[in-house]
């Protein structure tokens, strides 16, 4: 049996990939060209350039065909050697795939494990490192932006305390749901390995990710032993002088990427972020209205991108998930790993306005009563004299 046709048009407000506007989808809809040509190298040169103001850096930027894991991968082949010991933080769903992946690659990763309800604590990883005499670790890596739980990281504070016990462990920051929607200071912060991906913030499908790399990082580089080859930082700088790259680039994608970057300039980066903080505030909000809880558990620790909601005990997350889509044509973001079926989550970032949001947030109201989760009404209302006021 065929499925039943649905009306209008799919809400996508999951955390990522979030929606591509049509301005990216035009620019991405042209015909493949030489990319050892003039025109791709004019192409390439824009988008390595206009990439390093998101990232706010000064320093190299490689642009790789890939998920964001493969950004992972490529922070850590680049810097490490088998055996080295790195610190990583269990904010949620995505720093543990980070620790697994470590693993699989022969990294000793030593955990800080967490709730999952708040960000990366930078006193827990100065104690540390102030426990490291002999500096076995070599780097510290924690997510900005956790998308399966809402809560954000104070990256520049990891920073300060790295400094302030006199470590030289490098820091790696996972910035996939922060980039390009949340304030980030690859250089002012002192990072040395930003990892992110197209499909947020950025406004892109997925398929491309990124490495922002510190002259830190690049020393490690050439101390590392680990084996890389796709990865391979000295080979994409040095392709990448011309425009061109080490090996057949995501070319459509790359037209995406300068449109996408147009648009972030255009609008103006402290202008989209001021947007993100303003949409995530009426989400809570929202929230807040109905009686229902926010995972993040801090309010120094909440996203920009994405609001993690917690159901009362005895109601299914996932169910109550189905029951949007099929009545509302709306998807909402799934509870990972331990939160599974215990939340659902709320993408407000992108390519989003104020009346993308109230739609959300009616949906997910209607979806409450349709489900009989206990709330309060007013939720879509709250937000929207909110968002009149500010």
């Amino acid at each position: 049996m065929s499925q039943k046709y649905k009306t209008g048009r799919h809400l996508l407000q999951i955390p990522g990939p979030t929606n591509v506007p049509d301005r990216i989808l035009r620019a991405m809809d042209y015909p493949t060209i030489d990319h050892r040509g003039e025109e791709f190298f004019s192409l390439a040169k824009k988008c390595l350039t206009g990439i390093k103001d998101i990232f706010k850096t000064e320093s190299n930027v490689i642009i790789y065909p890939a998920s964001g894991t493969g950004a992972w991968e490529a922070a850590l082949v680049n810097t490490l050697s088998p055996g080295d010991t790195v610190l990583m933080i269990e904010t949620g769903h995505f720093a543990s795939l980070w620790v697994k992946l470590a693993k699989r690659l022969g990294i000793n990763s030593e955990l800080i494990e967490t709730n999952w309800r708040r960000g990366a604590d930078a006193e827990k990883i100065a104690e540390r490192l102030l426990l490291d005499k002999t500096g076995e670790i070599k780097a510290v890596c924690i997510v900005h932006n956790e998308t399966s739980t809402g809560a954000m990281s104070d990256v520049f504070k990891v920073r300060k305390c790295i400094d302030h016990v006199g470590h030289n462990a490098l820091l790696m920051v996972d910035t996939i749901s922060s980039l390009a929607s949340s304030e980030y200071c690859h250089d002012d912060w002192g990072v040395d390995v930003t990892v992110s991906g197209s499909q947020k913030g950025l406004m892109l499908p997925p398929g491309l990710s990124f490495n922002a790399i510190s002259k830190k990082a690049l020393a490690a580089y050439k101390r590392a032993t680990m084996p890389r080859s796709y990865w391979d930082w000295r080979e994409h700088i040095e392709a990448n002088s011309t425009g061109s790259f080490p090996y057949t680039p995501a070319t459509n994608m790359l037209f995406g990427l300068n449109e996408a970057i147009l648009m972030l300039k255009e609008e103006g980066l402290e202008n989209v972020f001021a947007r993100h903080k303003r949409y995530a505030e009426a989400t809570r909000l929202a929230v807040q209205t109905w009686g229902l809880e926010v995972l993040c558990e801090n309010e120094n620790d909440f996203s920009n991108t994405l609001t993690a909601v917690l159901l009362p005990d005895g109601h299914n997350a996932d169910e109550f998930r189905s029951i949007v889509l099929d009545n509302f044509n709306m998807s909402l973001g799934n509870g990972l790993s331990r939160l599974a079926g215990k939340v659902f989550r709320i993408g407000h970032l992108g390519d989003f306005n104020d009346l993308m949001l109230i739609a959300t947030l009616g949906g997910i109201e209607m979806g409450l009563s349709k489900s009989s989760v206990p709330h309060q009404v007013g939720g879509t209302q709250a937000a929207m004299q909110f968002l009149k006021q500010n």
